[in-house]
């Protein structure tokens, strides 16, 4: 028998809060000498203004109970924890639809596209297109936690959900959709689960079986030729964290897990490089992309949920374990699958490319948005979403 949800509160704890404020107050800064430009990182000026306002203005309280405003669960599922926000559809016959959250992400990114799903017609659309809306946070992410195990794959993750979905929520087949590490676990999920999903739709190209080595100039389209420099450009932003976080996590940790500060700089600072956050110098502003409540709340939530260091985690077996296929059909992503590429972003691949392992049925290049597209562009998010899946209602 599957497991049933429970509904769960988001816990607030005041002595918690006392305890942020304490550190914060005690927050040792480095020198910062030369810095006024982000050149060697986080930059001070900026970040004092940040904790200044994380201390004495951000409220905690108040963002705990907008998070209880929707109806959170949590569930065990193979000994793993999960936490979920579960919205049903306001429509004649909502189709069900699992978003996944990437890092540093968390779950509370995708509440304006889950509301927009779940309620189409309250933003300007159609109620024939809304959905019963799963939101979990990632194992060991958040409230899905702690974490009982070392570490979990993006396939074992897959193998969650749709258990998730399918026995414990009791929908015989799905819909599916990530950005980062959720681009990755729904990717799995259009391989190792096409037969329980209607689609799989990505911000993020994940491809797999895919090698980049083979793609060649001629995979280009006119409108993509720019991408080889591009992807070059934007994934120098994105070498850091993936080195350490997949080859000693646990070292990392202490130092997060300890200060606030220094997590809060290495959190911020992936969000203002990944972001759609450039003007149009090339100066980047994380404040053009997010507003200081939402980056406090990001902090808040993996602070408070003491889950900085499990969350890493799963990058030790990205980089540990290479990904083999679950069979040998083709195309290897089996799922009718969809692309939103966001000018912002990371990884930038060509369609003709995808379509030798994906099965291809939508393409969209979308005018604005970065790497944390479900919280910069919610809106082309959940259109995207819900134009792709129109088809198989």
């Amino acid at each position: 028998m599957a497991p049933l949800p429970q509904p769960f509160t988001i816990p607030y704890s005041a002595e918690a809060v006392a305890d942020l404020h304490q550190r914060l107050d005690n927050t040792r800064f480095p020198l910062g000498v030369a810095n006024e430009q982000w050149k060697y990182g986080m930059e001070q000026e900026w970040f004092r203004s940040f904790l200044q306002y994380w201390r004495h203005e951000f409220s905690w309280e108040k963002q705990v109970a907008k998070m209880n405003a929707l109806p959170n669960y949590r569930v065990e599922v193979d000994g793993i924890p999960l936490h979920f926000v579960h919205m049903k559809g306001r429509g004649p016959a909502p189709l069900p639809i699992i978003t996944t959250h990437g890092w540093p992400w968390s779950y509370w990114d995708y509440r304006d596209v889950a509301q927009q799903l779940a309620d189409p017609e309250s933003f300007g659309g159609s109620a024939l297109d809304s959905f019963d809306v799963v939101v979990p946070s990632l194992p060991g992410f958040g409230y899905s936690s702690p974490l009982p195990v070392g570490h979990l794959s993006t396939r074992d993750v897959a193998h969650l959900w749709n258990k998730l979905m399918t026995e414990v929520l009791g929908y015989p087949t799905y819909c599916a959709h990530g950005g980062d590490w959720g681009a990755i676990v729904t990717a799995e999920l259009a391989h190792a689960h096409a037969a329980t999903l209607h689609g799989a739709h990505i911000t993020l190209p994940m491809f797999f079986g895919l090698n980049r080595a083979d793609i060649t100039a001629s995979d280009y389209d006119e409108e993509e030729k720019h991408y080889p420099e591009l992807m070059k450009t934007r994934m120098a932003t994105a070498t850091s964290h993936y080195t350490v976080q997949g080859i000693e996590p646990e070292t990392l940790a202490y130092a997060m897990h300890d200060s606030p500060a220094g997590m809060a700089a290495w959190l911020i600072e992936r969000r203002r490089l990944w972001s759609d956050s450039a003007d149009a110098s090339g100066h980047r502003d994380v404040e053009r992309a997010f507003t200081m409540e939402e980056l406090a709340t990001l902090v808040s939530i993996y602070w408070f949920t003491e889950t900085f260091g499990s969350s890493c985690r799963m990058y030790y077996g990205r980089t540990n374990e290479p990904w083999k296929p679950e069979h040998n059909r083709t195309p290897i992503m089996e799922a009718p699958t969809a692309m939103a590429v966001f000018p912002g972003d990371l990884i930038f691949l060509p369609r003709r490319a995808a379509e030798r392992v994906a099965n291809i049925q939508r393409w969209t290049r979308m005018p604005a948005g970065g790497h944390f597209a479900a919280a910069e562009e919610p809106e082309l998010v959940a259109n995207d979403v819900a134009e792709f899946f129109r088809t198989y209602r």
